[in-house]
């Protein structure tokens, strides 16, 4: 039944057959068969069908929340099986906001020092989809913010307090000055991530708090971005300073610290709080905790 549960999980995903197929890297007809085989062995329809996928019935609903569970439980009772005869082994889905993509490579680096059988994926998100991804068991940890939005059963590590700098061109005014603050901002050109993003966020209520309208010329969900519009000689940009100072290293700009912040914004690794919990995943909180003092 595993498989037919995959295939159904992948259904609902996609809200397509084809592509359903296509995610599972088998044939359509062998998809559609599998999902008629899991609804007799349940004894209820789970998708509506017409000329095409139609969405799924209230106990496809129901089912799907089942589905996910199951497999997902599997799929820790095989790692956990390994891990007692290999040692830490298997995969590790981590989704990360943006801004902290610089730690989650710290983080996974030093992991895979001590434990070399354990492979990860690093997946770029914000908050809100993070949250969403664990609960769907398609994230199996997170990086985000602990605060601002409410982050439901879950065990953290703190990481890191995220402070912030103004990133500029290097021909700008601001350049050469030892320091900045929110209002130096009024008035001036900014390139800054999409309000979809909580960093977004809390850089907006910052502004609010400095009395400060910000004139955006550019969004964009890629710190990349950002950065390579500055160093156009048009906008500057406020990031978080450790990645700004990754992401800007050998760039025709400066970085120029930003005072003012009410409180630092905390960042942690997150793991939503299951019963048992898969010794690779235990063996992560614990570096987490220690990441920060190394």
């Amino acid at each position: 039944m595993l498989d037919k549960l995959e295939m159904f999980i992948a259904l609902a995903k996609e809200g397509h057959f084809g592509r359903a197929a296509e995610r599972m890297n088998i044939a359509q007809p062998t998809l559609s068969a599998g999902i008629k085989q899991l609804e007799a062995q349940l004894g209820v329809q789970l998708v509506h069908r017409g000329s095409r996928f139609g969405g799924l019935t209230p106990e496809g609903q129901t089912a799907l929340s089942w589905a996910k569970r199951i497999v997902e439980d599997a799929r820790q009772l095989q790692d956990e099986m390994r891990n007692s005869r290999h040692g830490l082994t298997g995969e590790v889905r981590l989704a990360v906001i943006p801004t902290a993509q610089t730690w989650a490579g710290r983080l996974c680096t030093t992991f895979a020092k001590r434990h070399p059988g354990v492979r990860f994926t690093i997946l770029s998100r914000n908050s809100r989809e993070i949250l969403q991804m664990l609960d769907d068991f398609e994230a199996d940890a997170g990086i985000s913010y602990l605060e601002n939005e409410p982050l439901g059963r879950v065990d953290t590590a703190e990481l890191y307090d995220e402070s912030y700098i103004v990133v500029c061109a290097r021909n700008s005014p601001f350049a050469d000055k030892p320091k900045m603050s929110w209002s130096d901002l009024e008035g001036q050109t900014l390139a800054l991530l999409t309000p979809d993003m909580q960093n977004r966020r809390i850089i907006n209520r910052l502004f609010a708090e400095s009395g400060v309208t910000p004139a955006t010329c550019i969004e964009a969900n890629s710190i990349i971005a950002l950065v390579a519009s500055v160093a156009s000689g048009h906008c500057m940009t406020v990031l978080p300073q450790d990645v700004a100072e990754f992401v800007a290293g050998g760039k025709d700009v400066a970085l120029v610290p930003l005072e003012g912040a009410s409180r630092p914004q905390k960042v942690a690794l997150i793991l939503p709080q299951r019963d048992p919990r898969t010794p690779v995943l235990s063996a992560l909180l614990a570096e987490a905790r220690r990441l920060p003092a190394a």
